[in-house]
């Protein structure tokens, strides 16, 4: 049994579902608005506690209100305060798992490097990573060649949604799709982490086509150069902080232009000794968790089966 912590950030208005094995309550931690889930069952011991970081459109909801980073310091707000304070929800502090999808996929992998040096909380347990987004160097991968159309996240919306996270210029997805934000010094940098060498062949058998960098554009770099910070691209955080990562849970789908980031991590941790457990949904699309859990009309056999090996993880924590 375990507590879920939600964050409320995209969930105003909606009321709680209701559960009759479940207390759900809506509170503030510090400043942020959480929506916490807790079995009514009693236990005699402390459970797990885990952060769950919503993902789908809040970007749009919350840009320009809530502009970059707003979202990542209130994931990291809302998660130091929920190691302090987690015996009192009867909450193990060594047993706390935080766990995203998609955009909140990011947002879990940046607040659980943010973490990694700090001594004053306990380390986390594990770290859930569901179709995430991962980095915003390489939009010429394998899964982003191969899915550039397919529903929900197409290629370009994927870059959209960035720039209106930062408050960017629109016009300039062309120029960041044909990679003119990366200098030829970064490139060579990036090359050992994101190289499609380091994606296994079966990934590539659908088609591939290695692409041919565009010349650098300066002008193109100072708009989006936080496309290259790893709070939003996590892939390119420095190997003395990946080896410090908690055990890990990724995500993946087939039909998914996010598929690639998520092997790209798995390669990156494991290659500094973190453990890593992958679910590779071969008939999965973006969202198929999402409608796994809320889909009243529609839910899909992959977000089943995704959801059953998470909660398989889960319990093992």
């Amino acid at each position: 049994m375990e507590i879920c912590i939600n964050l409320r950030i995209m969930m105003d208005g909606i009321p709680p579902p209701k559960d009759k094995h479940l207390f759900i309550k809506d509170l503030r931690f510090e400043k942020v608005k959480v929506r916490i889930y807790q079995p009514k069952m009693s236990t005699s011991g402390q459970r797990r506690g885990i952060l769950y970081f919503h993902g789908g459109l809040c970007l749009q909801i919350l840009s320009p209100e809530y502009p970059y980073p707003t979202q990542f310091e209130d994931c990291l707000t809302a998660t130091i305060h929920f190691m302090r304070t987690a015996q009192d929800y009867g909450v193990d502090p060594s047993r706390i798992i935080v766990c995203g999808d998609s955009s909140g996929g990011t947002l879990t992998a940046a607040v659980a490097q943010a973490l990694v040096n700090r001594r004053d909380v306990p380390k986390l347990r594990a770290q859930i990573l569901i179709y995430p987004f991962l980095q915003g160097v390489n939009f010429n991968l394998p899964s982003y060649q191969q899915n550039e159309g397919v529903p929900v996240l197409l290629k370009e919306r994927t870059i959209s949604l960035g720039l209106k996270y930062l408050n960017a210029d629109l016009s300039a997805v062309k120029n960041v799709l044909q990679g003119c934000h990366v200098s030829e010094e970064l490139r060579l940098k990036y090359q050992k982490w994101l190289s499609p060498d380091n994606i296994p062949h079966e990934f590539k058998t659908r088609g591939y086509t290695p692409s041919t960098e565009q010349p650098f554009s300066e002008e193109i770099y100072k708009l989006v150069k936080t496309f290259l910070e790893p709070v939003f691209s996590p892939l390119l955080s420095e190997d003395s902080v990946i080896a410090q990562l908690p055990e890990t849970f990724i995500l993946t789908c087939e039909y998914d232009v996010l598929r690639d980031d998520g092997l790209l991590y798995k390669k990156r941790l494991e290659d500094q000794g973190v453990k890593v457990t992958l679910c590779h949904l071969q008939e999965g699309f973006h969202g198929t968790i999402f409608l796994a859990v809320y889909g009243k009309i529609a839910s899909f056999q992959s977000g089943l089966k995704g959801l059953e090996k998470i909660t398989k993880f889960l319990r093992l924590m």
